[in-house]
């Protein structure tokens, strides 16, 4: 003689017993892809972050020694400059002291010898 079957394995499940079961199972599969995706973004965006602080630490670096270099090209042509406006300085009061020695030259010879240069 066989045995009674339980109840439970002798009793069908409908279809849509069958697909509550399907759903309740997809809601919790893809809620835990959804956590995988998050912690995976949280590591990524993490990772970003310290590659964007290493990029900003070289990039400092990189801008303060091309300002460096700056200064000293301009420093140095401040520098050129200054000494041309001096020389230029310097002939300007040169050449006034000659006009006006050569204005007194001017007199001296009108004076003494009547000669008029113009």
């Amino acid at each position: 003689m066989s045995k009674p079957q339980r109840k439970s394995q002798r009793q069908a499940v409908s279809k849509q017993e069958l697909g509550e079961l399907l759903t309740q199972q997809t809601s919790v599969i893809l809620q835990a892809v959804d956590e995988g995706f998050a912690a995976q973004d949280k590591r990524i965006e993490e990772r970003f972050v310290v590659q964007n602080i290493a990029l900003s630490g070289a990039m400092d670096k990189r801008l303060a020694k091309l300002e460096e270099l700056f200064m000293q090209k301009l420093n140095g042509l401040t520098t050129t400059l200054e000494k041309f406006l001096q020389r230029m300085t310097d002939i300007e009061q040169e050449f006034t002291f000659m006009k006006h020695d050569v204005k007194r030259i001017k007199a001296v010879l009108r004076e003494k010898l009547g000669v008029a240069i113009d």
